[in-house]
């Protein structure tokens, strides 16, 4: 009997789920660790101090957030703005969270409060492939191998992109790095309707309230952007339910 099958084996079992959370997410690194280091460099561009700008990846550690962070702290925010446009744009882990729920319902705080925190993007598209496999008695040490991965990844990128940031001559910008980075990020999750019409909605609109004061030109046009898709997609729903189709 192999050791996957069997408590028995240089592992527990949960110290295999362990080490096969870590192993899965390895391939994913490619494209997160860049994006790490990317931010490291625009922190310290941007006038945040090392230790202030390594913090954000220690107990924030939510790449969207800090960039946009970074971006609003550059051109002067108010905290709240900044606060409020990053619930706005975090608002998907709301679903992530309920997604999984089921799964982790029955753990203690003790599990809950640190999956919690680890749950990304990237996180969930692997620990929900996980649980969707079955057998979910030490999923869960899955989860935490695959989010300690990307967590550990995270800090060590934006650690050299500090270490590189620190060499660039003040006045050399990196602002250009921030839209290249938002792009790379949002053109992999354009694969509908929805989501296009979001995108070049809140793109738009973006352009057209750019001058807002308090920077409202980035909060209002994600709000627009987000209703324009939800809106499409209602519509895309009602349409097929009239043509017949089930979904």
């Amino acid at each position: 009997m192999s050791p996957s099958n069997s408590g028995a084996g240089p592992y527990s079992r949960p110290g295999i789920e362990f080490l096969r959370g870590a192993r899965d997410q390895l391939p994913i690194l490619l494209g997160v660790v860049p994006f790490g280091v990317i931010f490291g460099a625009l922190a310290v561009s941007a006038g945040i101090p090392v230790f202030e700008a390594q913090s954000f990846s220690l107990f924030i550690f939510a790449g969207s957030a800090q960039f946009i962070a970074v971006s609003l702290i550059a051109g002067a925010a108010s905290p709240f703005l900044i606060i409020l446009t990053i619930l706005v744009v975090n608002l998907r882990h709301m679903l992530y969270s309920a997604a999984l729920a089921p799964h982790v319902y029955h753990l203690s705080n003790l599990w809950k409060i640190p999956l919690s925190w680890l749950l990304t993007d990237e996180a969930y598209v692997v620990a929900s492939a996980r649980y969707r496999k079955g057998s979910p008695e030490f999923a869960h040490w899955y989860f935490l191998g695959t989010g300690l991965t990307l967590w550990a990844a995270w800090q060590l990128s934006t650690f050299l992109g500090i270490a590189l940031g620190a060499l660039i001559p003040p006045g050399i910008g990196l602002d250009f790095a921030l839209p290249l980075t938002f792009m790379a990020l949002i053109l992999p999750t354009l694969t509908d309707r929805p989501a296009w019409a979001a995108a070049c909605a809140a793109g738009t609109f973006s352009l057209l309230l750019a001058n807002l004061p308090f920077k409202l030109g980035l909060l209002i046009p994600a709000v627009l952007g987000v209703g324009v898709g939800l809106a499409v997609e209602i519509r895309s729903a009602r349409a097929g339910h009239a043509n017949g189709d089930p979904a």
